[in-house]
Formats: C-alpha cells, sequence, structure tokens
C-alpha cells in the first residue's frame, strides 16, 4: 500500500499475525482492551496506518507496537513483522528460584 493509506484495526491485527482470524481482532477491539495513541476504541472498522501506536493485551503481557505499514496481505510471519515495530520493553525471563534464594548459596 501507498504512504498514506489506512487499513482498518480489526484487519491490520489479523495480518500483523497479532490475531488467528479477524473475528477475534474484532472482538479484542470490541471489548475496548485496544487502545490507539493512547484512546481507548471500541470500533474494528476505525482506519490506522504507518505512525500509530497501538497498545493491547497479547498472552499474558501488554504488547505496545508503531505501526509501520498497512500491508496487502497475511503474510508468512517475517513479512507480518515488517508491518510493526515492537515498543515494548523485551519481557523479564521468571525464574524457578527466588533471587534472594540463590544469593544464600
Amino acid at each position: 500500500m501507498a504512504e498514506g493509506e489506512r487499513i482498518r484495526i480489526d484487519k491490520w491485527l489479523w495480518q500483523a499475525r497479532f490475531c488467528k482470524t479477524r473475528s477475534l481482532a474484532a472482538e479484542v477491539v470490541s471489548a475496548g482492551r485496544l487502545r490507539l495513541n493512547g484512546a481507548r476504541m471500541a470500533k474494528p472498522g476505525h482506519a490506522v496506518g504507518p505512525g500509530d501506536v497501538l497498545t493491547f493485551p497479547q498472552g499474558g503481557q501488554v504488547r505496545v507496537v508503531r505501526i509501520l505499514a498497512c500491508g496487502s496481505r497475511r503474510g508468512p510471519a517475517p513479512e507480518a513483522r515488517g508491518l510493526y515495530d515492537d515498543l515494548a520493553p523485551p519481557a523479564v525471563p521468571k525464574t524457578s528460584v527466588p533471587p534472594a534464594a540463590a544469593a544464600e548459596d
């Protein structure tokens, strides 16, 4: 898609592989669990484009992504990763031993 083009939020989430189906993407938006540039969205048909920032829960963590491109299809994962820039800090791995207990050894 050309610069300045926009796409529905639900379609973009599906193309970027954050949701398995467009129906699931629409549910995330309709339930009010997605924020667009800090504002809560409730309509899956709202248009987004390059430069917009989305915040939404996924798999027990909060994802913050900046849209880089709208995309034209739901392609393979490497192609989907080119549609966004992940702004969330990397997740801290959970350890089975608490840090205090490890220091005592």
